[in-house]
């Protein structure tokens, strides 16, 4: 809902338990009035009478209060817009009125010395308390071209406070979404990725309190940046103990691009969450606005899958996967995945990339017949692309060594043996389609999981005026060409993988309906980045996969394969084992698992998610609640003492109610539950357990 007060130059954006208000004052100044609780216009109009404070020596009364400060003008805080012409550099803003557009405000400014006009919309949903912001940059004059140094997609205000706390999720390959809360200081602590995809360092995400919020309770603010390229958060702590958060494409202000007259940049989404109920009910509200506004697909459950890349490696042919996928229809799986190495001459990591047909050795009849026996068997059928990438042992990159990044005369550096494509270029975007399309046409494919697996190092362009334009066109290109395909393909599911967690945020959830959370399957590193991942996404976007014991790719921790599967039955279920050799016994037990699985799915992939006991080393525990069903997931990391470890206390119970345990026929008090706990019987060293409940 949207209301206007103040004679159409005060705006209350409301959801169902927070409001967001910005006013415009005489002198043109958008002001940042409210975002938190909900309030009434009444309250908008007071704060907006309230004013800017007065002059003091050294600093400016904008700093701090400002929706979208600028480059220019009586300003010193980081600005969210740079702009510079051959003779000008900086902005001086007249407002030119706001609309409001269903559920979306547009307040439009525009500066006359350079032509350029800007649009900051926003949008708060009915259902959701998530404010979406983003901003449009048109130049509207005739003059030269606008070189748009920085144009972020908002600047976020919040509340003064005594002190603030930040929470970020960190990380590395194989051990992304580590998440650390940490005081906030006086300054700016910047986070982001300069390597040209999301990255695995660090989520787009921030979320900040008081110092008091718990899982269970306490204001809690958030942001969230939709953008799979480079890219930059700014938490800046002022001088006067204020806090603003500004976020956007690209990591420097280096430049991201040009603006000729008439063109226009639309920048990425950065949305943020006001949550007056602790981190658990903020990641509840992140998730359910996700999944009805975000994730294509979403009330769809993901089928359990399994993926062939541990398995086999390089070495696969046609009979070798026929083999496997036998087994895997045996244990229940419903997608069966080919990973790398059907395609080219990709005998391994050095040739192949780019080649996006099937290898003639060994697959001589193409995919389709293999395809086909998938489907035969009751599966799905899914392949492993790499599309942005190519290697020079290449027939792509023997005809056209000029399509890939690079600049002149400069050492083209190979990570993995590949070099990135320049998608921002016209002919390789149409190249990748024809290709692409091709191949999903040529076979009966349903599910494609889209690795990119190097950072950008030689991001040139050589003969482009701008070339560094590419950092922020190859984002765009990557979102057309999978719109396109899925378009052109839409009974076809997509994966984003980027060596595990490399490119995992919402302007890419927007166009895959799940990705792969890391390339570590231990079970126990999985629990913490499972944790890290729940601050902001849903279980049901969260691929996770059981795999050998020991555990051959990482560190050779053996662990029992009941552990391994409660700790993948946590979000989407995959199986990436060697079946051929487990056991009959194991394999029984595999389908056992899955069966529960496939129970309790419904509950796990779109229930509401409580985070009971945190992976600190001893016991820990998720709780799914959907309608008048429960699922608990508790792990044990190891027993201390001989000690029995603690009871879980249930959250999102009804404490009125009985609950009843369909396996064991226990029935439980609802109160009891929440009030004192369950006991969860797990003993010894890695230890896990599930446990159903329904309300009776």
């Amino acid at each position: 809902m949207i209301e206007t007060v103040n004679g159409g130059r005060t705006w209350l954006l409301s959801g169902p338990s927070s409001s967001y208000a910005v006013h415009l004052t005489d002198d043109d100044e958008l002001l940042h009035l409210h975002w938190g609780p909900r309030i009434t216009t009444d309250d908008a109009r007071a704060l907006a009478a309230v004013g800017l404070p007065p002059y003091r020596p050294f600093e400016s009364p904008l700093d701090g209060h400002e929706e979208y400060p600028v480059e220019g003008g009586p300003r010193f805080v980081r600005p969210a817009l740079s702009v510079r012409t051959p003779r000008v550099r900086g902005i001086e803003w007249s407002s030119a009125g706001a609309r409001v557009h269903g559920d979306e405000l547009r307040v439009r400014c525009t500066d006359a010395v350079t032509g350029l006009g800007l649009t900051l919309h926003y949008r708060m949903r009915d259902d959701a308390d998530v404010v979406e912001r983003w901003t449009t940059l048109t130049h509207e004059g005739s003059g030269p071209a606008l070189e748009v140094l920085r144009a972020d997609a908002a600047t976020w205000t919040l509340p003064e406070r005594d002190s603030w706390r930040l929470s970020q999720l960190h990380g590395r390959w194989a051990a992304e979404s580590r998440l650390t809360r940490t005081p906030l200081a006086h300054g700016e602590h910047v986070l982001g990725s300069r390597r040209g995809h999301t990255g695995h360092q660090h989520l787009p995400w921030v979320a900040l309190d008081d110092g008091s919020a718990t899982e269970e309770g306490g204001e809690v603010y958030g942001c969230a940046l939709g953008w799979s390229g480079s890219w930059r958060i700014c938490t800046a702590r002022l001088s006067d103990g204020r806090v603003q958060i500004t976020g956007g494409a690209g990591y420097d202000d280096s430049g991201l691009l040009r603006l000729a007259p008439g063109q226009s940049y639309v920048s990425p989404v950065f949305a943020g969450l006001w949550c007056g109920g602790g981190f658990g009910a903020a990641s509840r509200a992140w998730h359910s606005w996700q999944l009805a506004h975000v994730v294509p697909d979403a009330s769809a459950v993901r089928p359990v899958l399994y993926n062939s890349w541990e398995a086999t490696g390089f070495d696969i042919h046609e009979e070798q996967q026929r083999a496997l996928a036998v087994r895997a229809a045996d244990l229940g799986v419903e997608l069966f995945v080919v990973d790398d190495a059907w395609f080219g001459r990709r005998t391994g990591d050095r040739a192949g990339l780019g080649d996006w047909t099937p290898n003639p050795e060994r697959f001589p009849r193409g995919l389709k017949p293999l395809a086909d026996e998938v489907h035969a068997l009751g599966m799905r059928f899914g392949i492993w692309i790499e599309p942005e990438m190519v290697n020079p042992d290449s027939d792509l990159y023997r005809a056209h060594p000029d399509w890939v990044q690079h600049h002149p005369g400069r050492t083209r550096t190979e990570f993995r043996n590949q070099l990135v494509l320049n998608l921002a270029r016209d002919d390789v975007r149409e190249h990748l389609w024809r290709q692409l399309d091709a191949l999903l046409s040529s076979a009966p494919v349903d599910y494609v999981k889209w690795d990119f697996n190097r950072c950008f190092t030689d991001a040139g362009w050589p003969g482009d005026e701008y070339p560094q334009r590419l950092w922020v066109e190859h984002v765009h290109a990557l979102y057309e060409l999978v719109d396109r395909l899925r378009a052109a393909h839409p009974g076809v599911a997509f994966e984003s993988c980027s060596g595990g967690g490399g490119r995992i945020d919402l302007g890419i959830l927007a166009r895959a309906d799940q990705v792969w959370t890391s390339d570590n399957t231990d079970p126990l590193d999985r629990l913490a980045i499972q944790y890290g991942f729940s601050q902001l996404h849903p279980a049901r976007v969260m691929a996770a996969w059981v795999t050998d014991s020991p555990n051959v790719q990482l560190n050779g921790r053996r662990s029992s394969l009941r552990f391994r599967f409660v700790s993948a039955m946590a979000g989407v279920l995959g199986i990436g084992g060697d079946l051929t050799e487990w056991s009959e016994a194991e394999l029984a037990a595999a389908r056992g698992w899955v069966e529960l699985y496939k129970r309790i799915r419904p509950v796990v992939q779109h229930g509401e998610l409580y985070r009971l006991r945190p992976p600190d080393g001893g016991l820990s525990a998720v709780q799914y609640v959907r309608g008048d069903e429960t699922v608990v997931l508790a792990w044990l990391q190891a027993q201390h003492h001989g000690e029995r470890p603690p009871l879980l206390r249930l959250r999102g119970l009804d404490a009125s109610a009985s609950y009843v345990c369909p396996e064991s026929g226990a029935v439980y008090r609802g109160a009891v539950l929440t009030h004192h706990g369950l006991a969860t019987g797990l003993v010894g060293d890695l230890d896990a357990t599930v446990i159903r409940l329904r309300r009776q």
